[in-house]
């Protein structure tokens, strides 16, 4: 029986789902998604056997990888990623790559250098310093950052609306459809259901449709969130820049800001009044393709 070919392996672990994709020559692509259940990045042992259980069942004949790519969700420190790599080392024995998961953006563009930034239901920036090492900025969790990201912007239209009925104004298009997405009485009860939450991001998060709704529908105070949460989103680039990172090209991800046209547009309009020389794009092929292509530039 001929041995099956040695295949590349990228592998998205993202904080909802999981993406492998691999390659092998004169054999085509392998994909396969499933749950990102299980997902323990801050246990490197059990981080690496979750991965190599997830090849195993991915793989065809189970052949095994000749190199391995991984972009983790919540793998945030580069000291972190090296634990996950070498357990992955040991347990596979082939060379191995492991980095978070917005560092694949820029290969999955087809680039070598730039910064991925990611608005979902959170936000964060990554690029390199010249000397190869990674920075991140942002990232934070949505009781304290994400700004420009789903939970943030529901968070910061609730601070928004309980200032205007501090002001004594009657609620608007925001605060009413805030209201009904959180299925309170009134403004004020709109804390206690935020502190209600167990998941607080994604809880807070399905919210965010509501704030973009009160937008069009003409709310100042939704333009502004909005507004507000385009320039934050600049702003972990031009951190980027400060430290060094070259910002040349930002490659762009995640649900809210590229299926929300007036974040994508608020953020693009204050990153070129901060700086004028950066090149946006969304990214229009999945992450993971950045991870089999960091892979294959192991072999």
């Amino acid at each position: 029986m001929q041995d099956s070919p040695p295949y590349a392996v990228g592998i998205d672990v993202g904080g909802t789902k999981t993406h492998l994709r691999a390659f092998a020559a004169g054999a085509g692509v392998v994909d396969h998604v499933r749950s990102s259940t299980g997902w323990r990045p801050h246990d490197a042992r059990a981080a690496a056997e979750w991965l190599a259980d997830l090849i195993a069942v991915a793989l065809p004949s189970s052949p095994r990888p000749s190199a391995l790519a991984v972009g983790g969700h919540a793998c945030e420190t580069p000291r972190q990623c090296a634990g996950i790599r070498a357990a992955l080392q040991e347990r596979l024995g082939v060379p191995t790559l492991v980095v978070g998961d917005a560092e694949l953006l820029v290969p999955a563009a087809g680039l070598e250098k730039g910064v991925g930034l990611v608005a979902g239901t959170g936000s964060v920036a990554v690029g390199r310093l010249p000397g190869g090492e990674a920075v991140q900025v942002g990232g934070w969790g949505a009781v304290l950052g994400d700004e420009g990201g789903a939970a943030g912007l529901v968070r910061e239209a609730v601070r928004t609306v309980w200032a205007a009925h501090d002001r004594g104004e009657e609620p608007d298009a925001l605060a009413s459809g805030l209201v009904t997405a959180f299925g309170v009485a009134e403004v004020p009860a709109l804390g206690a259901a935020l502190e209600a939450a167990t998941d607080v991001s994604a809880e807070w998060g399905r919210h965010s449709p509501a704030v973009f709704s009160a937008a069009e529908a003409g709310s100042p105070l939704a333009r502004a969130v909005i507004a507000e949460g385009g320039r934050a989103l600049a702003g972990l680039v031009v951190r980027l820049a400060a430290r060094g990172v070259a910002v040349d090209d930002v490659v762009v991800a995640g649900g809210t800001v590229l299926a929300q046209p007036a974040l994508f547009e608020a953020f693009t309009a204050s990153l070129a009044e901060s700086l004028p020389g950066a090149r946006t794009q969304p990214l229009r092929v999945p992450p993971v393709e950045g991870a089999l292509a960091l892979a294959r530039s192991l072999l």
